[in-house]
């Protein structure tokens, strides 16, 4: 499964994943980039998410994002079904991300988690 990752930096990662988790129904309300030969077909799921104190997690069904607050960062999970769903999460994420926390300047840089590591599987277990 296709997987990214990021760090926000911020001392208020705790407030900016609750906030994330308390609205994640708006993200599904989000524009995010259909290809027109998806015109007419359902829009992203809606999504459903959960938190508790310095972990949570946004579900959207086809794919999903983790959230992990420390004393000065907010992580970031991003998975999904496939590279077009992971780019339409990683988007989503990041803008609401941003408008949220664009009084602290807040940006969000993606990187590819490599297979590997997204599976928990080493190398070596191949």
């Amino acid at each position: 499964m296709p997987a990214s990752h990021a760090h926000v930096r911020t001392d208020r990662a705790g407030r900016y994943l609750a906030q994330l988790c308390n609205h994640g129904g708006q993200l599904s309300r989000l524009s995010f980039h259909q290809p027109r030969s998806h015109a007419g077909g359902a829009g992203p799921s809606a999504a459903r998410s959960e938190h508790s104190g310095t972990d949570g997690v946004i579900d959207f069904g086809w794919g999903r994002c983790t959230l992990h607050a420390t004393g000065d960062a907010l992580m970031l999970t991003a998975e999904a079904e496939d590279p077009q769903n992971l780019q339409r999460l990683q988007d989503g994420i990041a803008r609401r991300i941003e408008r949220i926390g664009r009084r602290d300047q807040l940006t969000v840089t993606w990187q590819r988690t490599p297979p590997d590591a997204a599976s928990g599987e080493s190398a070596d277990d191949h």
